[in-house]
């Protein structure tokens, strides 16, 4: 047995037990404790399969000093399952629920973007075989392409039974909402499909540079977000499916603070009780969303029970760090802190109960 077989075991065997749940102190300020009761699910939580990220780096994805408009961030090039391991460790993490991030799989290509759904889900359903209790996988999908993309759906949960899928918030000229996506959605709803949606930087607006020093993922991504979301909910997606279970990124970008003003009033046969209604049936993870501006407007379009973990790792940050950030806003108490470290997680991904 390896050192890493060693560890997966020890830390599956000490997640199992009913222990009651520690108390969350510092030892020391601005630390926490290297060990702690194995409870926090993150939902937001990047891998990196070989093969994408040789495809990344060959299409000039990789985001440098020399190219700053790259959408893969040179993190994401070197995780490994270790990695994950010892984050989950260090930061009282139960499991992990693995997706593709920026910049996703089509390029422009979709006969790549088709071979790497495939290697990508099956490189990330080997992860979960290997550790069923610490990993579960959101599969990535080969849109623009319908019909691959209603394959891919198919594999992933009926051959490698994949805990949902995830999305980019934008394909090129067409973001989530879009009529042409609808056969997806329609499936989705059938499978009662937890949907994961990553941002990106739309195709119009990747290269704007509104301040030097101030690339896509600092205003893009927030932004794309929104009109994602937006398109979902106007165009009737959310109504018509209701089965699907959205996760939307980074505290659902600028949509929280813009919902009263996208449609605070607006009613139509596709959003019969209205977008704000529709917009609150969503949830909002809180990768790179911890502070307060963030959560004072998210808290004033959805409950705690709406909000779910997530840290974006490993560009993003440590589960100990943004336990520590949650913790440090004040604004939410115990029983909410539970709610959106674990328990909601577990009514979207139920097998990681265990």
């Amino acid at each position: 047995m390896t050192e890493l077989d060693r560890r997966g075991f020890i830390t599956q065997a000490l997640g199992s037990l009913a222990l009651p749940m520690l108390a969350f102190e510092r030892e020391t300020k601005g630390a926490f404790p290297a060990r702690q009761e194995a409870y926090r699910i993150d939902l937001h939580h990047h891998f990196g399969p070989p093969t994408w990220v040789r495809a990344m780096r060959d299409a000039g994805q990789l985001r440098t000093a020399d190219n700053p408009n790259g959408l893969l961030s040179p993190a994401n090039t070197t995780w490994t399952v270790e990695q994950t391991l010892q984050d989950l460790e260090r930061g009282g993490g139960a499991a992990a629920v693995i997706s593709i991030t920026n910049p996703g799989l089509y390029l422009g290509d979709i006969s790549q973007a088709i071979r790497l759904a495939r290697e990508c889900n099956d490189f990330g359903a080997g992860v979960v075989r290997d550790y069923p209790t610490r990993f579960g996988l959101f599969a990535a999908m080969p849109l623009p392409d319908v019909d691959a993309t209603l394959r891919e759906i198919e594999y992933a949960y009926d051959q490698l039974r994949a805990d949902g899928v995830g999305f980019m918030t934008s394909y090129e000229d067409a973001w989530l909402g879009d009529p042409r996506f609808r056969p997806v959605m329609e499936e989705l709803d059938r499978r009662r499909a937890v949907v994961f949606v990553h941002p990106t930087a739309a195709a119009c607006c990747r290269g704007l540079q509104y301040a030097i020093g101030v690339g896509p993922a600092s205003m893009e991504y927030g932004t794309d977000t929104t009109r994602a979301i937006t398109g979902v909910v106007v165009n009737g997606f959310a109504h018509a499916f209701p089965n699907i279970r959205w996760i939307w990124s980074h505290g659902g970008g600028s949509l929280p603070f813009l919902a009263e003003r996208i449609g605070g009033s607006r009613r139509d046969e596709r959003m019969p009780d209205g977008f704000i209604a529709e917009a609150r049936k969503f949830y909002y993870d809180l990768a790179g969303a911890t502070n307060r501006g963030v959560v004072a407007s998210l808290r004033e379009l959805v409950n705690a029970d709406r909000i779910v973990f997530g840290t974006d790792f490993p560009p993003g940050g440590t589960m100990a760090e943004y336990a520590e950030s949650l913790r440090a806003l004040g604004m939410f108490n115990e029983a909410e802190l539970r709610l959106i470290e674990r328990e909601n997680a577990l009514r979207l991904v139920p097998r990681l109960a265990a």
